[in-house]
């Protein structure tokens, strides 16, 4: 291998670097900042949760028809995610082009690093946060007789 071709500079690693680095500031910000965008309180979101799934039942007892789901608009709060795994997806394929490459293998690593992280980290937050939706919908529907008095 020639002295040009060690001292070139690793254009993909850096760049994979780069993109991974703001992907996981990005990530961090999301989940430590809270949402961007305006929330219902949770009493709000757990009654509707509720009011849906008594509505719902009924319905399905009754044997009508149920309404059709609607498509979700993109918040700034979902923009942002994707965004981020958008950055992280990037940065682990620059880091595999820099180590087919061969260019600098800690430059290299250190971007599929940073894209694995961040893909990592969003991943398991959102996975606690599925856990605890359940757990909280579980105990809605446990208690639903409680919460309306019945279905009478």
């Amino acid at each position: 291998m020639s002295e040009a071709a060690k001292s070139a500079t690793p254009w993909s690693g850096l760049a994979g670097m780069a993109f991974g680095a703001l992907a996981l500031v990005l990530a961090l910000f999301l989940h430590s900042a809270g949402p961007l965008d305006p929330q219902p309180t949770i009493g709000q979101s757990i009654g509707e949760i509720a009011a849906d799934i008594r509505t719902s039942a009924l319905k399905g007892l009754k044997g009508e028809e149920l309404p059709e789901p609607q498509a979700q608009a993109w918040s700034l709060d979902r923009t942002l995610a994707v965004v981020a795994y958008v950055l992280a997806g990037l940065a682990v394929v620059l880091g595999i082009v820099g180590l087919v490459l061969r260019e600098n293998r800690r430059v290299a690593v250190a971007a599929l690093g940073f894209g694995g992280i961040a893909i990592g980290f969003q991943l398991f937050v959102w996975t606690v946060m599925i856990i605890a939706g359940v757990m909280i919908i579980g105990y809605i529907l446990t208690h639903l007789g409680d919460i309306f008095g019945g279905f009478g």
